[in-house]
């Protein structure tokens, strides 16, 4: 049960934004995934389930190769696969359940009574019970993006791809948000991959750290690894560091 990219590129237009990338997210690991604004995270994860094809190079999830896949293999593989959106995407007009719900309604021969509770259930897990009934303005930001993580879990994937969990959230909501990763992954046995800029978070969650740096991957290793790195593009975006980056130009 791995997600294995193997020499991934894709342009737009005359910008390349993956060069060659390659990686292996091991069964049950959570890999953080780092890199400057613009370097290509969310088009990874994207490239990862089939919403963007890749030039060439091949996404590879449990022995299954994403881009030979048929119309109807690939909506499978993604009922395995819960993406956990930047901005958590809910619609505004839906109640908190009705967005949960969502997917689950496409799951033929689940009962309305299977499909509450299997809401509630993933309710329960983000620590959200009883908001079935409110509304996305109801909720803060953080409940919001909890509320994202629910709908991505009530399908009970395999796998869990976060774009930015932790963008726009005070310091307190952050470690709530990192606590409820490392409890999916404890309680659901999921493998994940999160895509962040934040190196707080990264420490907290990661199993490993991969940086994503000019279309490829720079480096990738343990928490306490990439603390020790002496690569100055890697202890430039650690550190904060730009006058690194001029030297390593």
């Amino acid at each position: 049960m791995s997600i294995v990219l193997e020499g991934v590129r894709k342009s737009f237009g005359d910008r390349v934004v993956l060069d060659g990338v390659s990686l292996e997210v091991r069964e049950g690991e959570t890999v953080v995934l780092i890199g400057f604004s613009g370097s290509g995270k969310s088009v990874l994860l994207k490239t990862i389930i089939g919403l963007i094809h890749p030039d060439s190079g091949e996404v590879v999830i449990d022995g299954r190769r994403v881009g030979s896949l048929r119309r109807e293999e690939l909506h499978a593989l993604r009922r395995e696969v819960g993406y956990v959106f930047q901005f958590a995407a809910l619609f505004d007009s839906m109640t908190v359940a009705e967005n949960v719900g969502m997917g689950l309604r496409r799951i033929r021969g689940l009962t309305e009574v299977q499909l509450r509770d299997r809401v509630a259930e993933a309710l329960h897990l983000v620590e959200l019970d009883g908001y079935e009934d409110r509304y996305p303005s109801q909720l803060s930001g953080g409940q919001r993006k909890r509320v994202g993580l629910a709908r991505a879990i009530a399908m009970r994937p395999k796998y869990l791809l976060y774009d930015e969990p932790t963008t726009g959230l005070d310091p307190v909501t952050k470690a709530v948000i990192d606590r409820l990763i490392l409890k999916m992954d404890r309680e659901l046995g999921v493998t994940s991959l999160v895509v962040t800029h934040d190196m707080e978070s990264a420490y907290r969650i990661g199993d490993r750290i991969a940086l994503l740096y000019d279309g490829r991957i720079r480096f990738v290793g343990t928490p306490a690894e990439i603390r020790a790195s002496d690569d100055r593009v890697v202890r430039a975006f650690i550190g904060g560091l730009p006058e690194l980056m001029q030297e390593a130009l």
